[in-house]
């Protein structure tokens, strides 16, 4: 199934419970409906303020800052954050068009602080595009940033254009910002033991990243410790923090961040 019928199948297999709950008036004007949420799982309002929170409590969110959202998605994190940026600014992008579209709509047009951009880059898991990410420049200036943020984008990527984006942060982000980044990450110790979940990365490449499918590469990468590091080496960026999450089973979930490792990035 293609990425556009992939998301036309879902619109239309949630439309009937997306009109009645417009219609009863359970659900705000400023929530997308079911059939629109593409990405994620779990409660779609307290999902974004959970974001919203560790942002604030791991990078030190701020009202006046000026922040960017690489995978912007329909909003999840960018609605609850229309309470905070009382006098920032907020930039995102993405790769699905009809996300970038909702936002504008419902988000944009009720804050004019908050701009979100569409960018037709390749992504097998959404779309059939040409473009390539490792050839995408951001279209801000440098050193625009005070705070980046990424929830569950470079999960989502070729390790390729990873690099990229991880130079492309360092040339955005102030020389004292701060990003905040959710990986798969791995030591040798998980290379011979599988989760007991089954959420395992069987597909391994020498540089040090294994895939959880071979044929759509974009569905899930974890990336071995050693090779972010120097990943981040390259891009001029270090890791200041980790806060590893509890999807490998190491550690319980009642006291992880997060299902994903949590990464916190500064500028060399």
């Amino acid at each position: 199934m293609s990425p556009e019928l992939r998301l036309a199948v879902r619109k239309l297999y949630y439309l009937p419970h997306d009109l009645l709950q417009q219609l009863s008036g359970k659900r705000s004007e400023l929530q997308p409906g079911k059939g629109d949420i593409y990405i994620g799982s779990g409660d779609f309002l307290s999902q974004g303020k959970k974001q919203v929170q560790t942002l604030t409590d791991h990078i030190d969110l701020k009202e006046s800052d000026v922040v960017l959202d690489i995978g912007c998605g329909i909003g999840r994190t960018a609605l609850p954050l229309t309470k905070i940026l009382t006098t920032g600014r907020y930039e995102g992008f993405d790769v699905v068009k009809k996300g970038v579209d909702w936002c504008k709509r419902h988000i944009s047009i009720n804050y004019p602080n908050f701009h979100f951009t569409f960018v037709s880059l390749h992504n097998d898991l959404y779309n059939n595009f040409k473009a390539k990410g490792e050839e995408f420049s951001f279209p801000y200036p440098d050193s625009t940033f005070d705070k980046i943020f990424l929830f569950s984008v470079f999960t989502h990527m070729r390790i390729e254009e990873i690099q990229h984006y991880l130079t492309e942060i360092k040339r955005v982000l102030k020389p004292e910002g701060k990003c905040l980044a959710t990986f798969f990450l791995y030591d040798q110790d998980f290379a011979s033991k599988e989760p007991d979940d089954g959420f395992s990365f069987p597909y391994e490449y020498p540089a040090g990243y294994r895939l959880m499918s071979k044929k759509v590469q974009s569905a899930n990468i974890a990336i071995s410790l050693d090779l972010l590091n120097r990943m981040m080496d390259t891009a001029g960026l270090q890791i200041e923090k980790i806060e590893f999450g509890y999807w490998n089973g190491k550690i319980a979930k009642d006291i992880a961040l997060n299902f994903q490792d949590t990464v916190i990035i500064k500028s060399k």
